[in-house]
């Protein structure tokens, strides 16, 4: 497994070694020991999600402000743009982003420790995205920020105005969201 640090301090891209043939290819999409041993971080994961989603869909910025989470994400059909956000107050990255673009082919994956907000925009028809998360779920803990605070600035490729849900609609901005110390 190959480790690729992002701007973001703890933020990592990881890629498998993957083994192809004439018959396709084989690789492990997680291994706890490798893991621990190519990046320092002994995560424990509690709960995998899988999430579909259409071209243009946007989910996020969301994280949880009470029982974080750690998300180590992966897409098994199709592209997305894979977004991690510091919203840690006392963090030196505080506000800034780091984006990969992850995908069934390139089978990277992305490393988003706690105190980090996550949102991917689906760039292919439909994307299949997988993560595996360090702590449970909690709605009442369930936070976003809203997907195009200026004062975060990502560059979504957009080609519309993309599809959200409710509650990504009607997230705050940044200056009036709950967040990390």
């Amino acid at each position: 497994m190959k480790v690729h640090a992002t701007a973001l301090d703890g933020v990592l891209v990881l890629e498998p070694a993957v083994f192809a043939d004439a018959r396709g290819f084989f690789f492990e999409s997680f291994h706890a020991r490798a893991f621990r041993e190519a990046t320092g971080i002994n995560a424990i994961f509690v709960q995998d999600n899988h999430s579909h989603s259409a071209r243009n869909v946007l989910r996020g910025i969301h994280y949880q402000v009470v029982r974080p989470q750690g998300k180590l994400v992966r897409v098994t059909a199709g592209r997305v743009l894979d977004v991690a956000v510091d919203l840690r107050r006392t963090s030196p990255t505080f506000t800034r982003h780091a984006a990969v673009e992850l995908s069934a082919d390139n089978r990277r994956q992305m490393w988003i420790p706690p105190g980090f907000g996550h949102a991917f925009l689906v760039l292919s028809d439909a994307a299949d995205v997988l993560y595996k998360t360090t702590e449970y779920w909690y709605g009442e803990h369930d936070r976003a920020v809203l997907w195009n605070d200026p004062t975060i600035g990502i560059t979504w490729p957009l080609a519309s105005e993309p599809v959200v849900s409710q509650k990504d609609a009607a997230a705050p901005p940044l200056s009036r969201a709950e967040l990390f110390e």
